[in-house]
């Protein structure tokens, strides 16, 4: 092992043995761009700011005590930045093919023994050019894959600068990173990035942060170590999902599909109307999408829920360029069996009421950090007990109100799918940019052959809740309906 090699933190760890068969824990992303852009081009901008960031030069090296992150020696950027033609079949236009590619690409291995990422630039696309990105899981998360994405943007923010140890490599962030994300006191900043669960991570923080504070042995102490015991139980004994077609064993195949962006300040003006927010009208419009394919596919949801792992961030968005994986899961409840869309959108917002008292996302990341120490086979079985009780793996991500440019060219539209671990076979994905927001899946071929139509039932979902919105009497001057 190379004396600058660098230890893999456990969580990371655990991320990279999380490959299995029919899921390889790979983030796949697309950026469509006009006009279009070369691959001279691509590789100068990866050169110049992506590999600013040690990690994209470094592999992951699995050893008896975990992984190390070891400089490749033989790194050659012509390996991770390729061109790639559309698979095109008779019959399909651009976006179907460039769809087969990212599906073909996310059921890929990346080759371990090289840096885990991948650049592929399709030069001619819809006028432009568009670019699939795939990195693997073990080297970041959403939070700081974003961050990464946009400072190697037009006029991007540099990667910030940090001490450098003797060898090169910096170490400090990586050795006390668990303190960092949890046992330090939380920041206004972090308690926003948390965003909509972030209430009771953010408690627990500043306790386990100040154990002398005068909280520490009160009644107030008590009530948080019961919510913590409850907690803990209740993710332990979840029941197991409701089976639906979407459950089962998946096969390995991949098929992915993506919306056209909805106007994301017509989102609002819904959930403003509705009392509720932003993300409780999305995710109500998910469900009743999934709903809707279920019970079209002869799969009744009337009374189902099924359950899909959200992803909440646990880091200060400003260290969020020291990238690795620094978020817990919570277990979000998606009511499938309403088909009022405005009864189902109140019964997700009550849902997400549940989840901001709880501390189920640190245990889930307790439950990550742990795995890391166990050999494969037991953290496999570990780790397929989430798989059991749940139906999807979920992301809501903002990203910028404006459009970016990169490599002087526009960025239009863009989309990313998270991976699945186990044998979950569903991933879905919410991404506002731009002033739109979309919705992605990608799906295992086994359990949801067309994707492509649970996402063309999101649309006609929201026009419902709008229309029906609308139709809400509206309160006048006095506060009476008018």
């Amino acid at each position: 092992m190379s004396l600058d090699a660098e230890r893999m933190s456990r969580v990371d760890t655990a991320w990279l043995r999380m490959d299995n068969d029919v899921n390889l824990m790979m983030i796949v992303g697309v950026w469509l761009l006009e006009p279009g852009i070369t691959l001279a081009a691509l590789r100068r901008r990866v050169e110049e700011r992506f590999l600013r960031y040690a990690r994209f030069r470094q592999r992951a090296v699995p050893d008896l005590l975990g992984a190390s992150w070891v400089e490749d020696d033989d790194f050659d950027l012509s390996r991770h930045v390729v061109t790639t033609k559309l698979p095109r079949r008779r019959g399909q236009d651009e976006r179907a093919a460039l769809k087969t590619l990212c599906a073909e690409l996310a059921a890929t291995p990346l080759d371990p023994q090289r840096p885990l990422w991948q650049f592929h630039l399709i030069e001619r696309y819809e006028g432009g050019s568009a670019i699939v990105v795939r990195l693997h899981h073990c080297i970041a998360d959403g939070i700081a894959l974003i961050s990464v994405m946009l400072s190697i943007t037009d006029g991007g923010a540099e990667p910030p600068k940090h001490p450098q140890h003797a060898h090169g490599h910096d170490h400090s962030h990586e050795h006390d990173w668990l303190a960092d994300a949890v046992l330090r006191p939380i920041t206004d900043l972090t308690v926003k990035a948390i965003g909509m669960y972030g209430n009771g991570v953010a408690r627990s923080m500043e306790m386990l942060a100040h154990p002398q504070a005068p909280l520490w042995g009160s009644l107030a102490v008590a009530r948080h170590g019961w919510q913590v015991v409850h907690d803990a139980a209740s993710l332990a004994l979840m029941a197991d999902d409701s089976p639906t077609a979407l459950k089962g064993k998946p096969g390995g195949l991949k098929a992915v599909a993506w919306n056209e962006p909805l106007p994301l300040d017509t989102v609002k003006a819904v959930g403003k109307a509705l009392g509720c927010s932003i993300n409780d009208v999305l995710l109500a419009c998910v469900a009743g999408a999934i709903g809707r394919y279920l019970h079209e596919c002869g799969d009744d949801p009337a009374g189902k829920e099924i359950r899909a792992m959200v992803p909440v961030n646990l880091r200060p968005m400003d260290k969020a360029w020291q990238l690795g994986n620094r978020f817990g899961l919570a277990p979000l409840v998606l009511p499938i069996g309403i088909t009022n869309p405005i009864e189902r959108v109140y019964a997700v917002r009550q849902r997400m009421a549940e989840l901001k008292g709880s501390y189920q996302p640190l245990l889930a990341f307790a439950v990550l950090a742990m795995a890391g120490f166990l050999v494969k086979p037991v953290q496999d079985a570990v780790l397929n007990l989430f798989a059991r009780k749940t139906t999807a793996v979920m992301t809501n991500v903002p990203g910028p109100r404006e459009p970016l440019k990169f490599c002087g060219s526009t960025l239009r539209q863009t989309m990313f799918w998270v991976p699945a671990s186990g044998d979950v076979g569903l991933g879905v994905s919410v991404l506002s940019y731009g002033g739109g927001v979309q919705f992605g899946l990608i799906a295992d071929t086994a359990l949801c052959p067309d994707p492509e139509a649970i996402v063309e039932r999101f649309e006609p979902e929201f026009e419902k809740l709008l229309w029906l919105t609308m139709m809400l009497p509206w309160p006048g001057e006095d506060g009476a309906a008018a």
